[in-house]
């Protein structure tokens, strides 16, 4: 069952988190990823999902990707979520640098080719694949299905189940189900 919101934003991560944690426990799914600037959905999740015998990945922006030498989540927010048992990963957004490996290969002028397709089904569509790969980069998830979750601007509105691959097998990824997302984005 698929869930549906009128408007995107952070109002939806508690539904979103309860459809994930449903989702995970009918499926048998042993692997979530979850996308947190800040570290506020992550908390939750990394809560939520405390002695269930899942593998958590939070996935946080790039060092530097909104002033240089800076990261949105604190250290402090940081230690709080891995105290709760799981994993943040910190990484370079993959979909920015195969968007650029594409303009140069092909001398395509449109920036990010992949990424902005990927946002037809809404951004949190976009950060569900990106981050599954990311992940998978990272050797934190394997290539098997996980549950992917993240949002537009803060909190979570978007839940997929993914078959994870990683970033440079990106055509043998497979979005296998929307969980949530928002209509209006």
């Amino acid at each position: 069952m698929s869930l549906y919101f009128e408007k995107a934003g952070k109002q939806n991560t508690d539904k979103v988190l309860e459809v994930v944690f449903k989702a995970s426990q009918e499926r048998g799914l042993k692997h979530l990823v979850v996308a947190s600037t800040f570290g506020d959905t992550g908390l939750k999740a990394a809560k939520l999902f405390k002695d269930q015998g899942v593998n958590l990945v939070v996935v946080t922006h790039n060092v530097g990707f909104r002033e240089p030498g800076s990261l949105e989540m604190t250290p402090e927010m940081r230690r709080e979520i891995e105290s709760y048992g799981a994993k943040v990963y910190t990484g370079t957004m993959v979909l920015r640098n195969i968007g650029t490996a594409i303009r140069e290969l092909q001398h395509y002028c449109q920036q990010d080719l992949i990424a902005n397709t990927l946002r037809l089904f809404g951004q949190g569509i976009k950060v569900c694949v990106e981050i599954s790969m990311m992940a998978c980069d990272a050797g934190l998830v394997p290539p098997e299905d996980v549950i992917a979750v993240a949002g537009t601007a803060r909190g979570a509105d978007t839940a997929a189940i993914i078959k994870a691959m990683p970033s440079n097998k990106l055509f043998d990824l497979k979005v296998r189900e929307i969980l949530a997302k928002p209509r209006d984005w």
